[in-house]
């Protein structure tokens, strides 16, 4: 599911503890309505089912990342999360929710939203990458990502929380765990020279390595440059691609895209108007994991 906006620019609201957002030099909302149209179109083209929906509005400037307020999971259930952000609060539609359950078996709506209020935030999988497969919920600590939050969730949908922190080279925390890692089938794209303290680094290695998954250890550089930020996608048929911008595809080596390549095959999507608000294509996907009807 995509949303285009129409009046995108970078968030203001968001630019004190996303270090990965630049400010724009020029009007880029028509820039980004176009990349949105060509990612739905590429999406589409490789056979990946795409929801597409429009943001006419101007109060909410990341509207194009939806999957930081909804989440869907196998078995017919919905989660809906608080925001950090107050101009982001007012992304959280209902009638995406409705076509949710106009086209899918929908057996649940679990509404998170109510906790703002009390300053709880858990801005859905961009605070959380979900291993679908093995039931982890990887989580980097953060005022977007409530410890507290993320066991609730966890016990509720059935993960094993592994919460823990990173920062960038200047020691800044990472704002969403969806920047720095990515777990696919048997892959998983990860920054783990940001994750604080060598236990802990160790830990969560181990971890991904018990899954069975190759790990792809990303640099600060390629964290920096959205390597992190893919997201795996199925086709009709069942294949797998593994959605990245062009930004983070350079910044991959030969022998890094090879491996990724052994597992599925890469689409790079040209983003860059949409990264300068700090995040990447895996941002701009809200994966649907429901049956259809």
């Amino acid at each position: 599911m995509l949303i285009r906006p129409h009046h995108f620019r970078p968030n203001p609201q968001t630019a004190a503890d996303n270090t990965f957002q630049r400010p724009a030099d020029h009007d880029v909302s028509r820039e980004a309505y176009d990349v949105c149209t060509r990612v739905a179109e590429r999406l589409s083209a490789e056979g990946v089912r795409v929801h597409l929906f429009e943001d006419e509005t101007d109060e909410h400037p990341d509207s194009v990342f939806p999957n930081n307020w909804f989440s869907t999971h196998a078995g017919g259930r919905v989660a809906v999360y608080p925001m950090y952000a107050p101009n982001r609060r007012g992304e959280r539609r209902a009638d995406i929710i409705e076509m949710l359950k106009a086209e899918y078996r929908v057996q649940e709506v679990i509404d998170y939203s109510g906790l703002e209020p009390d300053d709880l935030f858990l801005e859905g999988t961009g605070a959380m990458v979900l291993d679908h497969v093995s039931r982890i919920a990887y989580a980097v600590r953060s005022r977007r990502c409530d410890p507290v939050l993320v066991e609730r969730f966890c016990t509720v949908f059935g993960y094993e929380p592994v919460v823990f922190d990173a920062a960038d080279p200047a020691g800044v925390p990472i704002y969403h765990t969806n920047v720095m890692m990515c777990i696919g089938t048997d892959i998983a794209l990860i920054g783990l020279d940001a994750i604080v303290g060598d236990a802990r680094r160790a830990h969560v290695a181990q971890r991904i390595h018990d899954t069975g998954r190759t790990v792809v250890a990303l640099t600060a550089q390629q964290v920096a440059s959205f390597a992190g930020n893919a997201i795996e996608l199925r086709d009709h048929h069942g294949e797998r691609i593994l959605v990245l911008s062009e930004t983070a595809h350079r910044s991959l080596t030969a022998e890094q895209v090879s491996t990724l390549s052994a597992s599925c095959r890469l689409l790079p999507l040209d983003v860059a108007p949409i990264e300068l608000a700090g995040g990447s294509v895996r941002c701009m996907i809200a994966g649907i994991h429901l049956d259809p009807r």
